[in-house]
């Protein structure tokens, strides 16, 4: 496998897609439209948020057989919490595209993603899909990504290749985020060949370990979605090497969306290692990279790992015994066994005047572990969502 790197962003074969601005809120871009030359084989995950978006729902009915051939994305309206209207317009957004591209429309899945509670402009939705046959073009995604974003400072993709084959992802998300499924909105394509009964468990078992976990503010959206389609034109693929480097491709986009949060200057890595069970590594490392006051200590440059002490305590789990834990910040530890470490905090500080930040805990348990990812917590977060829609 021969990894890419985001500037060498590489287009499987077989899917076009356009970007434009349709005016639902301002002159940016707002409209996506990705689709497949022949039917894909596809698997999505969902969010697990009580209030679903109208495309989560539809989306949900329309993958069902497996097979997607068209994804249609707007930005700046969500489109949730609006009722038999919101419903009656992702139903109608993926007729259009159906009639455009000839293709059944129960194989278009819709998207909305901004703000909550405000109509669809859907007479700006149909003019921008009028006519678009001629305008989806090869080699794109990067422009696709630029229009679905919202809050995000920059577009996230990224490549590579496997076999004969290559993985291309977009994503979106920058807030309102800690998925409990996939994340914000992802969307993964490949011209692999891929069977049918084993692409959504894939999916499931690289979604867990990467867009579960991460989060910026510990809010599990309503739109999230994360969706895998597979055209097949490359032809057949190692399975375990697909897997391998789909994983690399969604761990890319990962740490894109932590680092890119809503207001935030660092990438946050929390490693939790020799814990009794992945579950409760991955529970630990939650309750590190959520914590506010771990967040702030981090964006102030401060050393001060009580307060990862205090998050790992926070779990409530019985089985973790402070005369076992270790806490190190890089490579520097700073608690060990139960007791401080003498080291020098100049250092820490310093270390944590960096852009990416890891900090470390051993459990003293077992041979589990799990990496998270987030973000510090900055005066940029309130002001950018305490003015949202004004």
């Amino acid at each position: 496998m021969q990894q890419k790197t985001a500037d060498e962003f590489t287009h499987p074969q077989g899917f076009l897609s356009l970007a434009k601005n349709v005016g639902i809120k301002d002159s940016t871009l707002d409209l996506a439209v990705i689709y497949s030359t022949v039917r894909a084989r596809a698997a999505a995950m969902f969010t697990r948020n009580r209030f679903p978006g109208a495309p989560v729902i539809v989306g949900r009915k329309h993958i069902a057989k497996g097979f997607v051939q068209a994804l249609v994305v707007n930005s700046k309206n969500a489109n949730v919490a609006m009722g038999k209207q919101g419903i009656d317009n992702a139903i109608e957004t993926c007729r259009i595209v159906g009639e455009e591209l000839s293709i059944d429309p129960y194989e278009v899945l819709p998207f909305s993603t901004g703000v909550i509670g405000r109509p669809l402009p859907m007479e700006k939705i149909r003019a921008g899909l009028k006519g678009i046959r001629s305008e989806l073009k090869p080699e794109n995604l990067r422009l696709a990504a630029e229009a679905i974003m919202t809050t995000d400072t920059s577009p996230k993709y990224y490549s590579c290749r496997v076999g004969r084959a290559i993985i291309a992802g977009i994503a979106k998300g920058a807030g309102m985020i800690e998925p409990n499924m996939a994340t914000m909105l992802v969307y993964l394509m490949t011209d692999a060949e891929l069977p049918k009964p084993g692409l959504r468990p894939m999916l499931k078992r690289v979604v867990d370990r990467t867009f579960n976990c991460v989060s910026i503010d510990t809010d599990t959206s309503t739109s999230d979605t994360v969706v895998l389609m597979a055209n097949g034109l490359a032809g057949s693929v190692k399975l375990g090497a697909f897997e391998k480097a789909l994983f690399d491709v969604c761990e890319y986009l990962t740490r894109e969306i932590a680092r890119g949060g809503e207001g935030a200057t660092k990438l946050i890595n929390v490693d939790v290692s020799r814990a009794k069970s992945d579950i409760q590594a991955k529970r630990v490392a939650k309750c590190v990279v959520n914590s506010p006051l771990v967040k702030t200590a981090v964006y102030g440059c401060d050393p001060n790992w009580g307060r990862v002490i205090a998050a790992v305590g926070k779990s409530f789990d019985p089985s973790i015994e402070p005369g076992r834990v270790t806490i190190r910040f890089g490579a520097t530890e700073v608690f060990k066994k139960g007791s401080p470490v003498a080291c020098d905090l100049e250092a820490v500080r310093n270390y944590l005047r960096q852009s990416e930040v890891i900090i470390t805990v051993e459990l003293g348990l077992g041979k589990a572990s799990a990496r998270v990812w987030g973000c510090d917590l900055t005066e940029g977060y309130i002001k950018e969502n305490a003015y949202y829609t004004t």
